[in-house]
């Protein structure tokens, strides 16, 4: 008798597959888009094989399409990741989530005397560096990184 090698998870009919995503950015990419909340079914993989990447992580949430402004989260912890819309069982689209050139609202400048962290303005930054991922502050100037970067709750 043969045995099963693999793990088989059922297709979900409508919904976003969010797929190649680095196995230490998957439960950031969940805490961003807030699916720790959300209410239909979501599939979390992680270190998963992969080739392209060694081992990657994958997420699947069922009824979900995501905002331009979603995939901008995705892409600045997932510069690589897949995006595929489902709908009836059948890929409609599938993209590369990209670092965008410009991201508002949704990071918070890691200078803490900046006026977004002191009164209710809204973020902005340009994307001066996408390889390394270097945010500028448009009202301050000062530099946000990767390695300091955080969401806006």
């Amino acid at each position: 008798m043969e045995s099963k090698k693999e793990m088989v998870v059922s297709a979900i009919e409508n919904g976003t597959v969010i797929d190649h995503i680095p196995t230490e950015s998957v439960y950031q990419v969940i805490r961003i888009l807030g699916l720790e909340r959300y209410k239909d079914e979501v599939l979390i993989g992680n270190h998963l094989t992969s080739g392209k990447l060694g081992r990657k992580g994958i997420v699947k949430i069922k009824n979900k399409h995501f905002s331009v402004e979603e995939v901008s989260k995705i892409a600045l912890v997932a510069p690589f990741a897949s995006i595929i819309d489902i709908e009836d069982y059948k890929v409609v689209k599938k993209f590369k989530a990209e670092i965008p050139d410009h991201v508002e609202n949704f990071v918070r400048c890691a200078n803490p005397k900046c006026i977004t962290n002191a009164e209710a303005v809204p973020t902005k930054f340009d994307i001066v560096d996408k390889e390394n991922l270097k945010l500028r502050c448009h009202y301050c100037e000062k530099f946000t990184t990767k390695e300091t970067m955080k969401f806006a709750e």
